[in-house]
């Protein structure tokens, strides 16, 4: 008998509601669960050794089918209103029960114990339920794995109860339409239907805690990458999609503590997960090695394209999604720090894709304009990162990552200026988008030149340099740069026509002064006096 079969929770699922005829599979390895999904013809190998799945009808997150269960814990604490959907209780409840039975009638399911946060002063078990092999392959990656000794004395905390073939009834479940991903604080379960989508797991998670750590714990979470350099000198890096987050945080002579979800508490920065979620569209190995070669036996691919007749991918295919992905364990990087705990930060990256050619490659910002920044969350969308988008389109994502975040964003940009403060922590605006005019007209910022702004930030370089205030966003640009043509500093030099920059940096400017109107009523003056200046 297995260790895995002795640890099986039987009695603990079968209170929760799953039959004893259902066979359960506990804890299986990636390679038993890429087995399985070959068996039941839910995925191949690609050339390389990876698992390839389709997710089916739905190919990204449904923030308009995210609920949390409005009860007496929440009904004064959650930010209700745009992301954060309120459902009552009776449904959660109602569709709970329908999950289980629709599992119950199922020959098998897949159940995991996995956690999240790294630091195990906040550590939170999950158990995972899933229909599918593939599903929790996905968890087994994206969670933090307990040893066999932590298994036989493990206790959830949470749940995730998740069936992608599963409907919802709209008319009678509360519901938006068939798919949901449902959260209840009260009942510490998450429950997730039509959809097989993986992500919503994940994200599902990431909600939680972003309601949970900041309210008892005193820690800012944070939808962020992070990296440590060989002093123990931590780097935060905050950035919507497409603004390269992944790729900057990837950094040979740093070791990467994690890509997307961190904490940070009075002591260090600690990951909330156990692995990396990354989008392929365009994947090449000379710009993301570490990416292009997690590729292999154990990795989970989403949704991608293959050339024809043959089982490579074609990673500029689309034909699916441009939301392709891959999510793998967090060792399958050759760098990634072990356990993933770093120091506290002395430098904080907000990186903006701005394809209207108005923010500096660089700039330096005050505690006031951090908060600023932080709550805006900015980048703008050229063609290529959304379907429909021909010309560039700003996109405001509070705290770079409004879809994740229950409690109002004043309360998150708050910590993190006390937190600044206290550690007395760098905080830079990096624009990795369009230089010398807007989207069509100017060219990307050089990749090379970002990492060598990012660099002499991290190392000193910036330190001593003279600056010049921008005269409508107020940030502090440097006007020499170590690796870093001086010409292309401020952005308005950068435009033939400078008095067309004028007028594309007031245009922005009005972008971010109504965007922020939603705001206002919970921040303090010196977020108030960050604002741009027309």
């Amino acid at each position: 008998m297995s260790l895995s079969t002795m640890l099986l929770p039987t009695e603990k699922l079968q209170a929760l509601g799953l039959s004893d005829h259902v066979t359960i599979h506990y804890q299986l390895t990636p390679e038993e669960l890429t087995e399985q999904t070959l068996q039941k013809g839910q995925g191949i190998l690609n050339d390389t050794g990876a698992l390839c799945i389709n997710t089916g009808e739905f190919t990204g997150r449904s923030p308009k089918d995210k609920f949390i269960v409005k009860d007496g814990i929440t009904e004064k604490t959650v930010d209700w209103g745009g992301f954060n959907i309120a459902i009552e209780e009776k449904y959660f409840l109602q569709l709970k029960a329908k999950l289980l039975k629709h599992l119950n009638a199922k020959q098998e399911v897949w159940v995991r114990d996995a956690y999240a946060c790294a630091d195990p002063e906040h550590r939170l078990n999950i158990r995972v339920i899933n229909e599918h092999a593939w599903s929790n392959l996905f968890a087994h990656n994206m969670f933090l794995r307990p040893t066999e000794e932590e298994l036989e004395t493990f206790e959830p905390d949470w749940h995730i109860i998740q069936a992608p073939e599963f409907k919802a009834d709209a008319l009678v479940d509360g519901t938006r339409q068939h798919n949901f991903a449902i959260a209840s604080f009260k009942h510490k379960t998450i429950i997730i239907g039509g959809t097989g989508y993986t992500g919503e797991m994940k994200k599902g998670i990431f909600t939680i805690l972003n309601y949970i750590l900041p309210q008892e714990s005193n820690v800012l979470s944070m939808h962020c990458s992070a990296n440590m350099g060989e002093d123990g000198d931590v780097a935060i890096f905050f950035g919507l999609s497409g603004t390269g987050k992944t790729t900057l945080s990837a950094d040979p002579n740093r070791k990467l503590i994690g890509d997307d979800e961190h904490g940070w508490n009075d002591n260090s920065v600690f990951n909330f997960e156990g692995g990396c979620y990354a989008k392929t569209i365009d994947l090449c190995e000379d710009k993301e090695p570490e990416i292009f070669h997690a590729i292999r036996p154990g990795a989970l691919i989403e949704n991608v394209c293959f050339f024809d007749g043959t089982n490579q991918i074609d990673f500029a295919g689309k034909k699916i999604t441009e939301n392709t992905r891959v999510s793998y364990p967090l060792y399958f990087i050759s760098n990634a720090l072990e356990p993933s705990i770093g120091g506290l930060p002395k430098n904080i990256f907000f990186l903006t894709c701005d394809a209207y050619g108005v923010l500096p490659p660089i700039c330096k910002l005050d505690a006031g304009q951090a908060m600023y920044q932080f709550i805006s969350g900015y980048t703008a969308r050229v063609a290529g990162t959304e379907a429909g988008v021909t010309e560039p389109k700003a996109t405001f994502s509070a705290c770079f990552g409004a879809p994740f975040l229950p409690l109002h964003p004043g309360y998150y940009a708050q910590m993190l200026g006390e937190k600044m403060k206290e550690n007395n922590v760098n905080v830079w605006m990096v624009n990795t988008g369009w230089s010398g005019g807007a989207y069509g007209v100017g060219n990307r910022m050089k990749l090379s030149y970002t990492r060598a702004m990012i660099t002499a930030a991290l190392n000193g370089g910036l330190d001593n340099v003279e600056y010049e205030k921008h005269s409508v966003f107020g940030v502090m640009m440097p006007k020499s740069c170590p690796g870093v043509p001086q010409n292309i500093l401020h952005p308005r030099y950068t435009w033939a026509d400078r008095t067309a920059y004028d007028y594309q940096a007031k245009q922005l400017a009005t972008l971010f002064i109504n965007n922020f109107e939603k705001y206002a009523a919970g921040v303090n003056a010196e977020i108030l006096a960050a604002a741009p200046k027309i």
